[in-house]
């Protein structure tokens, strides 16, 4: 019987440990228009990274229809750097689309946290 209630506050533990960590939030977002029409873009997430198994593993560019134009791919957890800003150049977005959002997404959580939503009119 104690091994049962002993497995049972470990799962609790855990558990909570994956709540305090939150979701990963866009904190800001600078773009640039390249003379080519693309765009880089410079994202700072914050999320409370634990390491390997609960860390903000991307963020993305969405349009409001929902299509995705980018996607930065974050390799490691930054556990001791927070917040922290990665970029991604070379997005590209058709002309007609006017704002764009950007959201992080943790491997736990998935998307969810605050997203920025960014007008890209007079980015050139």
């Amino acid at each position: 019987m104690k091994q049962i209630v002993f497995a049972a506050v470990i799962i609790t533990i855990a558990s909570t440990g994956s709540a305090v960590c939150g979701e990963a939030n866009v904190e800001r977002v600078e773009i640039k228009q390249s003379s080519d029409g693309s765009y880089r873009f410079d994202v700072t997430v914050r999320h409370a990274d634990t390491g390997w198994d609960h860390y903000a593993d991307k963020w993305e560019v969405v349009g409001a229809d929902g299509t995705v134009y980018g996607v930065r791919e974050l390799a490691h957890p930054h556990v001791n750097e927070q917040p922290f800003t990665r970029s991604q150049s070379g997005i590209e977005i058709p002309e007609a689309v006017s704002e764009v959002t950007v959201r992080a997404h943790d491997k736990v959580h998935g998307f969810g946290g605050k997203e920025i939503t960014i007008s890209l009119t007079g980015t050139l």
